[in-house]
C-alpha cells in the first residue's frame, strides 16, 4: 500500500510530510529484511486535531486550530515539542514528529516521536491570553500525554513559561505534581541545567566533529546562521567563543553582514531593544534571498524547514551545510549540494541537542536527582559526537549521503524494535 493513499492529507497538500516520504524512500533500499516493516514509517500512529476556545482580553471568544501527533512509539513514549506559529499546518507538525522518530532512533534515545502545535501568532496575544491559549491545549491533548506516554517540549514560539504553564495543568488534572510531562522547564519546576543552550550548542558539536573529517579549521573559519532566536542564538554564541567568526545572521526582520565578524553577544543586546536584526548599526544590509550565497565556510539553517531548495542550493558557498532547523534543506536540494561536493550534516543529527538534554531532564525528574551542568554539557557532546560517528561510518560504509546513513542507522533501530514487538492482536 502506498503512502498516497492518506485521505486525511491530501497528495497536492503534503508540504513538508511530502519531504520526510523522500527521505523514507531513499533509505528504503539499504533496510534489507527490515523494509518489510517500512510502511511503519510512512503511517503517523495517531492524529488529534483539536479546538482550542479561549476568552480573549477583550471579552470575546477566539478558536485556534492545534494538533498533536505520535509518529511512532516502537523505541519507547512519544517525545517532540509544541509549535505556536501562525503557518503550522497537519502536514507539518506530521513531518516533525517523523523526523523526530528519526532523530530519537539517530541518537539512541528510549523514544518515539511525537510533534504537536497551534495555528497562532502568539506575539498577537497578551500574556494573559497566552497562558489561557495554553492551559485550554494542555487539557485538550491531555488524554495523550504523560510522562511515559507522551512528552512534550519547547519549539518555535514556545519556552519555558509555556512548558510550566503546561506541566502545572497536567498536574492539577491528574491531581498530584508531574514535573516529567513535559521538558525545557525552568529550572525551579524540575528544568534541568544547560537545557536552553542545549540543540545550539549541539550543533557547534557536530559542526566540529565534521570539521575534523573534512580538514576544516573552526578558529577563524567564517559562520552564517538563517535564525536567531533560542537556537540561532546559542550556536552564534558557541561559535563565537571557540575562535569562529559569525559573518552573516537572518532573522524575520532582515539579513545583515560583517566581513569581519559579528559579536553575537552585542547584537543579542540589540535585538532585545529593536526587536530584530534589522538596522543592526554594525553589520551591512543584504537580501534576505541571497543570504545563503554569502561568502562562508559553514552555512547553518536555524529557523524554518525548506529554505534550501533547488533554486538557492546552487548558489551556496559554504563547505558545510549543518541543519539546525528541522527539514530546512529539500530532496531536490540535497542532490545538487552532494554534486558539488558541499557536506550537509542532517538535521535529524545536528539539531538533537535539545531532545539529548531533554531526556536528560527527563530522567532527573524520575530520580529527583540533578546533574551540574558541566555533566549535562559533557554528556551531551558525547552522546551527540558518538550519533555523528555512527551515521558518518554508515554513509562510508554504504556509500550514500550523510543524511541517508543516519537514516539508515536510525530507521534500523526503530524497524527491528517493530518487528521484536510484533503486532497486537
Amino acid at each position: 500500500m502506498k503512502h498516497e493513499s492518506l485521505s486525511y492529507l491530501p497528495k497536492e497538500n503534503q508540504g513538508p510530510w511530502k519531504t520526510y516520504l523522500e527521505q523514507v524512500e531513499r533509505v528504503t533500499p539499504h533496510l534489507g529484511k527490515l523494509a518489510y516493516w517500512v510502511e511503519t514509517l510512512k503511517r503517523p500512529k495517531r492524529i488529534l486535531i483539536v479546538d482550542v476556545p479561549i476568552r480573549m482580553d477583550d471579552g470575546t471568544v477566539a478558536h485556534f486550530e492545534g494538533y498533536r501527533v505520535h509518529h511512532n512509539t516502537s523505541r519507547g513514549p512519544a517525545k517532540g515539542g509544541i509549535r505556536y506559529h501562525p503557518a503550522v499546518t497537519l502536514s507539518e507538525v506530521m513531518a516533525l514528529a517523523a523526523w523526530m522518530t528519526i532523530k530519537n532512533a539517530a541518537v539512541g534515545l528510549p523514544y518515539g516521536g511525537g510533534k504537536g502545535g497551534i495555528r497562532v501568532d502568539p506575539a498577537k496575544l497578551s500574556v494573559a491570553e497566552l497562558e489561557r491559549l495554553t492551559r485550554r491545549y494542555t487539557s485538550e491533548i491531555g488524554v495523550l500525554i504523560g510522562p511515559q506516554r507522551d512528552v512534550p517540549a519547547p519549539d518555535v514560539g514556545t519556552n519555558q513559561q509555556v512548558m510550566a504553564w503546561m506541566m502545572d495543568t497536567f498536574s492539577m488534572n491528574v491531581g498530584s505534581t508531574v514535573p516529567g510531562v513535559v521538558t525545557g522547564k525552568p529550572i525551579p519546576l524540575g528544568g534541568s541545567l544547560g537545557r536552553r543552550d542545549a540543540t545550539g550548542n549541539g550543533v557547534f558539536f557536530v559542526t566540529a566533529a565534521a570539521a575534523k573529517k573534512i580538514g576544516l579549521d573552526l578558529e577563524g573559519s567564517r559562520v552564517i546562521i538563517q535564525g536567531f532566536g533560542n537556537v540561532g542564538n546559542a550556536a552564534a554564541r558557541a561559535f563565537h567563543d571557540h575562535g569562529s567568526l559569525v559573518v552573516g545572521i537572518a532573522d524575520v526582520t532582515g539579513a545583515i553582514y560583517n566581513e569581519k565578524g559579528i559579536d553575537p553577544y552585542d547584537l543579542t543586546a540589540y535585538v532585545a531593544e529593536a526587536g530584530g536584526v534589522r538596522g543592526y548599526p554594525k553589520a551591512e544590509p543584504v537580501p534576505a534571498q541571497e543570504f545563503f550565497s554569502l561568502p562562508a565556510d559553514i552555512a547553518i539553517p536555524a529557523a524554518l524547514e525548506g529554505v534550501i531548495t533547488e533554486q538557492n542550493a546552487w548558489k551556496i558557498k559554504a563547505k558545510m551545510v549543518v541543519e539546525a532547523a528541522n527539514g530546512p534543506t529539500t530532496p531536490a536540494a540535497d542532490d545538487i549540494l552532494s554534486e558539488r561536493g558541499i557536506l550537509v550534516v542532517p538535521d535529524v543529527i545536528a539539531n538533537a541537542g535539545g531532545v539529548i538534554v531533554s531526556y536528560f531532564e527527563w530522567v532527573q525528574d524520575f530520580n529527583s536527582y540533578f546533574w551540574t551542568e558541566e555533566e549535562v554539557n559533557d554528556n551531551l557532546r558525547r552522546v551527540i559526537t558518538e550519533a555523528f560517528e555512527a551515521a558518518w561510518q554508515k554513509a562510508a560504509e554504504r556509500k550514500v549521503t550523510l543524511r541517508t546513513g543516519a537514516y539508515v542507522v536510525a530507521a534500523t533501530r526503530v524497524l527491528e524494535a517493530r518487528a521484536l514487538r510484533g503486532l497486537y492482536p
